[in-house]
């Protein structure tokens, strides 16, 4: 019998991905990622997740289902290329994407260790997405429930990795997971999804990040396009490309965070036209579709997750880089943040937005 470790959040989706597995006769064993105590996201208890409370809800499911169950202490690993990397980019000017980190470094990269360690030759997640097996290798496409969709999180995965991965969810709706948990009598049936950052859950991210830098950040000058003086940021981690409210600016016509300005601590703001754009850089580069460097292929292309994808040609450049353009300007592409390129329902790819 093949043996598959499954990453238990605390969640519904996870938690009925366990008992999925199980009914497609795996040997299941059940783990739950510590990444922080909820103290660290500044909160008392769980509205978030990956913490004890969830936890123990996993556990608790774990029982239920008769699985092997382990908590493995990532909190070192999870402060260094999660919380790290993103109050660092903020730093520079950078908006990242930290759930698409904690899926690289944590669950598609330590988990697989710990699978390998005990004997796993798969790891199952409860991520809406799903792996097909084709004479070319193992691709990755989105899921059936289109509002749960979370293959823009997976780009990175190889097509060796999704070999040794299982989606169960990804043929399901929303609506089905649910009722199959609520028919086993889970704990978590009923329990809302995280929303937020899992270490910033009342979406104060600057916070967040004072919380781990213990920094104090220095106000600078916000200016116009042509140099002049508009008024204060309190700290660029507090400003992101796009953003028009909070800037306590006073303008006779809207404004906008067109550019941050890390080496000179400045914000600049300009009028919404100048947010558009229809050509990006991409680096890190991962194909999961092996196009070569030099191709050029039309697909639709997502800049960020709630972006509504838009027809695009994807230009693949040598070190893994690409120039994705669009057909249409698209509008605040933001350096940071993750742009997947999607031939209908299937990943080619992605990378980083430069």
């Amino acid at each position: 019998m093949d043996k598959a470790l499954i990453a238990m959040s605390g969640g519904v989706d996870s938690s009925v991905a366990a008992h999925l597995m199980i009914k497609e006769g795996y040997d299941c064993i059940g783990c739950t990622m510590k990444l922080y105590d909820n103290e660290d996201a500044g909160i008392a208890h769980g509205k978030t997740c990956c913490s004890s409370v969830d936890a123990e809800d996993a556990r608790s499911v774990a029982t239920k289902l008769g699985i092997p169950f382990y908590v493995f202490n990532f909190t070192d690993l999870f402060r260094e290329k999660v919380i790290g990397k993103f109050a660092d980019c903020y730093e520079r000017g950078i908006t990242p994407n930290p759930c698409i980190d904690c899926n690289r470094y944590m669950k598609f990269d330590k988990l697989r260790e710990r699978a390998d360690i005990l004997g796993c030759d798969i790891v199952a997640t409860g991520h809406y997405a799903v792996i097909e097996e084709t004479s070319e290798g193992h691709i990755l496409k989105k899921a059936a429930d289109p509002s749960k969709d979370q293959s823009y999180f997976l780009y990175m995965l190889t097509s060796d990795e999704l070999a040794h991965t299982a989606f169960p969810l990804g043929k399901l709706l929303k609506e089905e997971t649910r009722k199959i948990a609520d028919g086993l009598g889970f704990i978590n049936a009923k329990k809302p999804d995280s929303q937020d950052i899992c270490f910033a859950p009342d979406g104060d991210y600057v916070s967040a990040i004072k919380r781990f830098s213990q920094k104090s950040y220095a106000p600078g000058f916000i200016k116009d396009k042509e140099g002049n003086i508009l008024g204060e940021h309190n700290g660029i981690i507090g400003c992101t490309i796009g953003q028009r409210k909070g800037l306590g600016v006073s303008s006779d016509r809207p404004l906008y965070v067109v550019e941050i300005r890390p080496d000179t601590n400045e914000v600049i703001l300009g009028d919404n036209s100048d947010l558009f754009s229809r050509e990006v850089l991409v680096s890190d580069v991962n194909r999961i579709i092996p196009y070569h460097t030099g191709d050029t292929v039309k697909c639709h292309a997502k800049i960020r997750y709630r972006h509504k994808e838009q027809a695009a040609t994807v230009e693949f450049l040598e070190n893994n880089r690409a120039r994705l353009v669009f057909d249409e300007p698209q509008r605040a592409v933001t350096k940071g943040q993750v742009a997947v390129f999607y031939d209908e329902d299937i990943v080619i790819g992605g990378g980083v937005i430069i």
